[in-house]
């Protein structure tokens, strides 16, 4: 199964554009679409804010959604994926992002490794935007995690967008 081109023929076939938002994977969202051919007509606009000043000031994640709910948790992906679509010079109908943990150091208090946030954010026709999230916990090294999670967060843009038609 090839998970970026059945999202590449998902979204065009629907006129539909998808910005990413993403932390840990740190780009690899928009690299799996970009590399389908024909990719250019669905893919709009791709954040990579790893740092949370990065989160706060290019996509607008609240200093106190952070502090309460730390980086990786489904609240901050929510707010990165709305985020990327309230950006002035975003034309995309579609937001996905993703903010984990790949790997982590012995005596990490936070959470496990391979820890991985998602959110999916749509544009409705009367302007408002319906969000859905996700935590799941992928094994493997880091590169694997990040790979994988990439993977999960494209694998579930036709799923949430069916649920929110149906809803």
């Amino acid at each position: 199964m090839d998970i970026p081109r059945q999202v590449v023929s998902f979204l065009s076939s629907r006129g539909l554009m998808l910005a990413t938002a993403e932390s840990c994977t740190a780009g690899l969202i928009a690299s799996l679409i970009s590399s389908v051919p024909g990719s250019g007509a669905c893919l709009d606009v791709g954040f990579v804010t790893y740092s949370p000043t990065g989160k706060a000031g290019f996509l607008g994640v609240r200093e106190e959604t952070m502090k309460q709910h730390g980086l990786t948790s489904e609240a901050v992906a929510r707010e990165m994926a709305e985020g990327a679509l309230a950006q002035e010079a975003c034309c995309a109908d579609v937001a996905v992002s993703n903010t984990g943990v790949a790997d982590a150091p012995p005596g990490n208090d936070g959470p496990p490794a391979g820890t991985q946030c998602f959110a999916w954010s749509y544009k409705l026709r009367d302007g408002r935007i319906q969000t859905f999230s996700e935590t799941k916990v992928f094994e493997g090294e880091r590169n694997e995690v990040r790979k994988a999670a990439a993977l999960y967060a494209l694998s579930r843009i036709e799923h949430h967008f069916n649920e929110m038609r149906q809803g």
